[in-house]
């Protein structure tokens, strides 16, 4: 180095040498514990997720401990540039310091600025008590909030996260955990000085308790895995809202017939099936993506190709209470069709449920709200919108579910003999106490609902049930005509429930 022209040796080896003990992380010792306890260090994580040899450093000389804690910069994903930052738990617990705030900070003003996806990967204590930001200083919180709903921001709970950190799960349009990650506002050591209650990391925040909450989406066995759920994910999705999303290249393509859906949907309302067997159906390949499996079961939420197009599924599952919509599958689904809408994903609707779920346990869990809530959602968003009522659709439970009609609808099917209705015949006849003839007449009129909703065109078609692909895909094909000026992202005014 001492020989290089104009005398830069010195200076160059100076830069190596710095660089080197930023890129130490918290040392052999710290890296060993992390290692053996099953877990890539954070620069093992920026590398299993990015493509190979993409990944250029951001702020690497940050901080008086190595990169400040936290491993920040821009790479590929499948040869898609987006941000990372990787909090480094071997490194002062991964806390943030006044250093890493700003870097924090900068990667979202670059995601932003630059339209690519942000993606966090948490592991850290929240902030560094002896060196936070003092005075007015910007907190990376308020340009993550600013990056929702123009790139996608999604996490990765990689081990136990606290504090400040955590805050960007709950605002990421998706986030995934380890089986031996955590989540909370404040730690054990916080909770066993401010309440006196002695909990492990797992009872607090572990994926059972982020799960059950609805805070995490989905869990992986390990990092390995989340970082490939992370690259998954993000593949039906565009780089921005400035961008629609990729067509893919190779996979099924064309006509085909679903012959299967008539031994999978039973013709008889009052037998259950599985609504995860329709979807295998009806998307390329059988292949698909589903989002927050474990939370809200009553709605399957998915990604998938139609027809090699990206769109976002939403779908009644009559394996759980009928099909009846409860108030944390319809929380689930608002924020799914949000995020759909945001990154112009088409959504389709598959609906067989008997309406949103009645009792007093579900009106105190919020129900009318949370049902308001996912209305909302859907009546206002702009990407297309494709509905197939397979069975039923009652009352509120077919308006959430985009049935009605000038809703905004590229096209509104149902299966012939679908049962339709402010509510079932036989609640009808309870309600009205009718007698025997006008409790048969009203069961006539729920099994010809659908005939008489196609005489005045409230569906576009009744569909044979091996005709829904197809009449699927040209609906969807039809629909993305519109697509000839640049996107943009969606401006919502309606207040959400």
């Amino acid at each position: 180095m001492d020989e290089l022209p104009g005398g830069w040796g010195p200076t160059l080896a100076d830069l190596m040498e710095r660089r080197a003990a930023a890129r130490s992380l918290g040392g052999e010792e710290r890296l060993a514990r992390h290692r053996a306890a099953g877990k890539l260090d954070a620069r093992a994580r920026v590398d299993a997720l990015l493509d190979p040899g993409s990944f250029r450093e951001i702020g690497t000389l940050v901080g008086s401990v190595p990169a400040d804690g936290i491993v920040a910069g821009a790479g590929r994903i499948d040869g898609r540039l987006v941000m990372v930052g990787a909090e480094d738990f071997t490194t002062v617990a991964g806390t943030i310091g006044s250093g890493s705030n700003a870097k924090r900070y900068r990667i979202a003003e670059l995601a932003l600025r630059d339209r690519m996806p942000l993606i966090m990967l948490l592991e850290g204590a929240g902030y560094r008590p002896e060196d936070r930001p003092h005075g007015r200083a910007p907190t990376d919180l308020l340009v993550q909030a600013q990056c929702s709903g123009r790139v996608p921001v999604v996490t990765g709970v990689m081990g136990a996260s606290a504090g400040h950190g955590a805050l960007i799960a709950p605002m990421s349009d998706f986030a995934v955990m380890t089986e031996q990650a955590s989540i909370f506002t404040a730690g054990p050591p916080v909770v066993r000085e401010s309440l006196g209650e002695e909990v492990s990391k797992e009872a607090l925040g572990g994926p059972g308790v982020a799960l059950a909450s609805g805070l995490v989406h989905n869990v992986a066995p390990d990092d390995v895995a989340a970082l490939e759920t992370i690259r998954h994910y993000l593949s039906y999705f565009p780089s921005s809202a400035w961008s629609y999303p990729p067509r893919r290249v190779g996979g099924e393509h064309g006509p085909r017939s679903t012959e299967e859906l008539l031994s999978i949907v039973p013709r008889d309302n009052r037998r259950v099936y599985d609504m995860r067997a329709v979807i295998d159906v009806i998307v390329d390949d059988g292949q698909w993506f589903e989002v927050q499996p474990s939370f809200g079961t009553a709605i399957v939420c998915g990604l998938a190709h139609l027809d090699r197009e990206p769109v976002a599924i939403v779908a009644n599952q009559p394996l759980v209470l009928a099909g009846s919509i409860d108030a944390d599958a319809a929380d689930k689904a608002a924020h799914f069709i949000m995020v759909a809408d945001s990154f112009h994903l088409p959504l389709l609707f598959l609906a067989d449920n008997p309406g949103v779920l009645p009792g007093t346990a579900s009106e105190r869990q919020g129900i009318l709200r949370s049902g308001a809530r996912m209305f909302a959602a859907q009546t206002v968003a702009t990407t297309p919108k494709l509905h197939l009522t397979l069975r039923k659709a009652y009352g509120f439970g077919s308006m959430v579910m985009s049935m009605v009609g000038f809703d905004g609808q590229t096209a509104t099917f149902a299966f012939p003999g679908a049962t339709l209705g402010a509510m079932g015949a036989a609640a009808s006849s309870r309600a009205l106490g009718a007698d025997a003839d006008r409790a048969a007449a009203l069961r006539q009129a729920e099994l010809d609902a659908s005939y008489r909703s196609a005489s005045g065109l409230g569906f576009d078609e009744l569909l044979d049930p091996r005709e829904a692909r197809d009449a699927l895909v040209a609906a969807l094909h039809r629909a993305l005509s519109r697509r000839q000026e640049p996107p943009a992202p969606v401006t919502r005014a309606a207040i959400t429930p």
